[in-house]
């Protein structure tokens, strides 16, 4: 990135960053990140080579495929020779461990297997990887774990070397697949790999990131005056609600970024927190958004959150994030932006303010403030606002309690012409009911009565004929 301050300075825009000025200084294509010193990983790790060793193109097809592992084979071919002795010392102890034969057909089971994982499905990706047919791999995965574990005293610069090689040699085994299911698979093992991890390497104690984190913070803490306006931040002035601000969404995004310990869910957050802040740029201006509004609204919503660790959270995804992930895409270009952002505000000075040397002075110093006429009507506008959104709320809430006590005395009156009619129809079967009993005694006591005469005449007819004889 350029120091010069014409590409941070504009009075119509803000901050400026072309296009060029994000990409690697190399020219080979992807995004440079300035603690790269402007190149991309590729192409930085390429000169920090000793001297003499061959040298990679790191020129991107003209196809304009993204970046993807295939595509470092290259590099790891070249490199395999330096760095192989290294990595069978640190697992077996000998320079020439043994090698276990796989067979074609379990090879060939297991990728049929991780063929079928879905998108994102980081819990199939585990059970996959615990199946019979990827024991090989598991153990590849337990034992690099371990063996890190063992080994967590190293520099982090040499850890972060290895992971990468690990990386590497671990997508070999993938090669027969379609590139977009390597990099999916890849990233299920960086979340695998580097979320055991990340107690050991985080903020490790042989470099000085913590140190760095503190003085980034104050330094974010020192610019707490500083305004949308004077970055350029299409902020908007009126119709907009004051119960939190436009970039609210955004500053909490990127402070989420800390609690994260995969590379990968750290970038997310990156991600998430640019797309809030096109969001919030798009509600802001009638313009559409472009590059320039953008890192003017990345810039204010850092110096707003003043993330936890910012520094450490960024050289994490740097050091053991996977590479594609970084030189190129959406995720890419936003950390790149983000990158970007840091550095402007490390080197921030009035003239990226259009304010004199003096007018910044005051502000660090304290003794100067934003505007005390533009702070009061700011505040008179947001006392409006609310104001007018409370008396909303409160017509909504009274129609709310009107529909409400309707609803209720409807339900109340539905609810006794259903009792009433209860009542009737009980009392009507009840009058039923006593009828038929009524009914069945009567029709009884009749029967009752029929029988008896009916005896009555049999006993005369026997009698007669006695009668007669005498």
């Amino acid at each position: 990135m350029r120091e010069s301050s014409t590409m941070w300075t504009d009075k119509q825009r803000g901050i400026r960053v072309s296009k060029e000025e994000l990409l690697c200084k190399n020219a080979c294509g992807y995004y440079g990140n300035p603690a790269w010193q402007g190149f991309c990983s590729k192409c930085w790790r390429e000169r920090a080579r000793p001297a003499g060793a061959p040298r990679q193109d790191t020129r991107p097809s003209n196809d304009g495929t993204p970046p993807t592992f295939s595509k470092f084979e290259e590099k790891k071919n070249i490199e395999k020779g330096r760095r192989i002795n290294t990595m069978r010392r640190l697992f077996w102890g000998s320079p020439s461990p043994p090698k276990p034969q796989e067979s074609a057909e379990s090879r060939a089971n297991a990728l049929k297997a991780y063929q079928s994982l879905e998108p994102g499905d980081f819990t199939g990706f585990l059970k996959i990887l615990r199946s019979p047919s990827s024991q090989r791999l598991q153990s590849r995965c337990t034992a690099f774990l371990n063996t890190m574990e063992a080994y967590h005293a190293l520099p982090v610069q040499k850890q972060s070397e290895i992971v990468q090689d690990f990386y590497q040699s671990f997508a070999e085994h993938f090669r027969g697949l379609p590139e977009a299911q390597v990099t999916q698979i890849m990233e299920h093992v960086e979340k695998l790999i580097m979320t055991r991890l990340h107690k050991w390497v985080f903020c490790h104690d042989s470099c000085d990131d913590e140190q760095k984190d503190l003085v980034l913070q104050r330094r974010i803490r020192s610019l707490n005056w500083v305004t949308p306006q004077m970055l350029g931040v299409p902020f908007p002035e009126e119709n907009t609600s004051v119960t939190g601000d436009p970039f609210l969404p955004a500053i909490t995004a990127i402070i989420e970024m800390d609690a994260k310990r995969a590379p990968q869910d750290k970038l997310a957050c990156v991600s998430k927190c640019s797309q809030h802040v096109f969001e919030a740029l798009s509600t802001s201006n009638s313009e559409p958004a472009n590059a320039d509004d953008f890192l003017s609204g990345l810039i204010y919503v850092v110096l707003k959150a003043n993330p936890p660790r910012l520094h450490s959270n960024m050289q994490y995804v740097i050091r053991f994030g996977l590479p594609h992930s970084l030189m190129a895409g959406e995720s890419g270009y936003y950390f790149t932006n983000l990158s970007c952002a840091v550095a402007f505000i490390e080197k921030l000075d009035g003239s990226a303010l259009n304010l004199s040397p003096e007018e910044f002075e005051g502000y660090m110093l304290g003794q100067r403030a934003p505007s005390a006429k533009n702070k009061r009507l700011q505040a008179a506008s947001d006392t409006q606002h609310l104001l007018e959104e409370l008396k909303n709320r409160q017509e909504n809430l009274d129609q709310g309690m009107d529909a409400l006590s309707v609803q209720l005395q409807k339900w109340v009156q539905t609810v006794h012409s259903q009792l009433d009619e209860a009542t009737t129809q009980f009392a009507l079967v009840q009058k039923e009911i006593t009828a038929q009993v009524e009914l069945s005694q009567m029709v009884s006591s009749s029967a009752q009565d029929d029988n008896e005469q009916s005896v009555l005449v049999l006993k005369d007819q026997r009698a007669g004929p006695k009668d007669t004889e005498c």
